[in-house]
């Protein structure tokens, strides 16, 4: 059974890298480029695209990709010696044929399995082996799913410590008619700030100004509504105790030569991550962090987080 929901293409994409194409039914879809196991596209039933792709995104590597869903690891931002947000998004990973067994959702139609195993040049940087596998299926509603699995596979019986991040840029109207719910009275690191810790207030968050927060102990479930398109982004999340919001403002936009000067008003980064408590594996050991994100009409009422509910 699972084999024949086992659909994805492969293609050639820009500047000749190699990319996977997903498609369901109804006419959605995503690609994820082998590259960095990056997910740059995901489009709902009437083609609108619902990630942020930087307008001025160099595919080159060993340049990452500006945009879509990077991964960061082993290393999140600055939080070591590794270069910002680790390596594993400027490698070129392999698809798997037959990854060990992941319980498939139902409800996915198409999926693909990716990994990623250290060079020689990764273990002169961060000396530990690994096998870090990615599952990204796209679900019969539409839902996007990025499910990781890192293995500690060191045959000298030393554990590692990593953070870890998806790196999601959602594309949405006018960065100023946005909010985001479900991080309200919760800590947060402001990264503007020296990562001083302070205690958010208790409306949604809206924007009119840079931000870069990492909040803490976070619910499973986040919010983020679009008035203008009337649409609910819906990001459910586990093992991911963290999220980061992120939008880098007029100011900051300029001097990030591979992001487009007004891109900031049609993007916004919220990241599902494991920051401050960095997860820690013993050889043999297995972490999982889950992402699922789903796109919903915004006839909403505040607090509910359930696209079922808020689809009635």
């Amino acid at each position: 059974m699972a084999t024949e929901r086992h659909h994805f293409e492969l293609a050639k994409g820009i500047n000749g890298l190699d990319k996977i194409i997903l498609r369901e039914s109804r006419g959605r879809s995503a690609e994820v480029y082998l590259y960095g196991s990056h997910v740059t596209s995901w489009k709902n039933e009437n083609g609108e695209e619902l990630l942020h792709l930087s307008s001025k995104a160099i595919f080159k590597p060993p340049k990452p990709i500006r945009g879509g869903i990077p991964l960061c690891f082993p290393q999140f931002s600055n939080f070591g010696t590794l270069e910002s947000h680790g390596f594993a998004r400027n490698r070129i990973w392999e698809v798997e044929a037959n990854p060990p067994p992941l319980p498939l959702n139902s409800c996915s139609s198409a999926f693909v399995d990716l990994i990623l195993r250290p060079t020689e040049e990764d273990l002169k940087i961060w000396p530990h082996n690994f096998e870090f596998r990615l599952r990204v299926a796209l679900g019969t509603e539409g839902e996007l799913t990025l499910t990781s699995r890192i293995r500690n596979t060191n045959s000298d019986g030393k554990p590692f410590t990593f953070t870890f991040a998806y790196h999601t840029y959602f594309s949405v109207s006018d960065i100023n008619e946005v909010r985001v719910e479900g991080l309200e009275t919760l800590d947060y690191l402001d990264n503007l700030k020296n990562r001083e810790r302070f205690t958010e207030q208790g409306d949604a968050i809206t924007f009119e100004s840079e931000v870069d927060k990492i909040y803490l102990s976070t619910p499973t479930k986040i919010a983020i509504l679009d008035h203008e398109k009337k649409r609910t982004f819906v990001i459910r999340k586990d093992g991911l105790a963290d999220a980061v919001v992120w939008n880098p403002w007029d100011k900051k936009s300029k001097t990030i030569s591979d992001l487009g000067d007004e891109d900031y008003k049609q993007m916004l980064c919220v990241e599902a991550a494991a920051i401050e408590r960095p997860i820690t594996l013993k050889p043999g050991e297995e972490w999982k962090g889950r992402l699922e994100l789903s796109a919903v009409p915004s006839s909403y009422s505040s607090g509910q987080l359930d696209p079922k509910k808020v689809l009635e």
